[in-house]
């Protein structure tokens, strides 16, 4: 599985951010191994720039797949945990599109 593209809404990308998607994304290869070509494009980011209180950052994960496209998206009020949500929804599209 390879990012095609990396995001940042309303807010700076920092390198660690990127290894955070990265590493967390990363975790999924197993999972896309037989779909060979496997994109994911993957959005993260402030809902607004004025927003400061209750779930302020999301996550968005568009992971294209032969014959289907999976979406997974979260917000959450720290960044980090709406990646894993995010991450975490993602992969249960992966196992249930796995068990059919």
């Amino acid at each position: 599985m390879r990012i095609t593209e990396l995001k940042g809404t309303n807010m700076d990308l920092t390198d660690a951010i990127k290894a955070y998607v990265d590493k967390r994304l990363s975790a999924l290869d197993k999972l896309t191994e037989k779909y060979s070509p496997c994109d994911v494009a993957a959005e993260v980011g402030k809902t607004s720039q004025h927003h400061q209180k209750g779930e302020v950052f999301y996550a968005e994960f568009n992971l294209t797949i032969p014959g289907a496209m999976l979406r997974a998206t979260s917000t959450k009020d720290d960044l980090y945990a709406a990646i894993d949500d995010a991450k975490d929804e993602l992969r249960r599209q992966l196992v249930d599109r796995k068990e059919r």
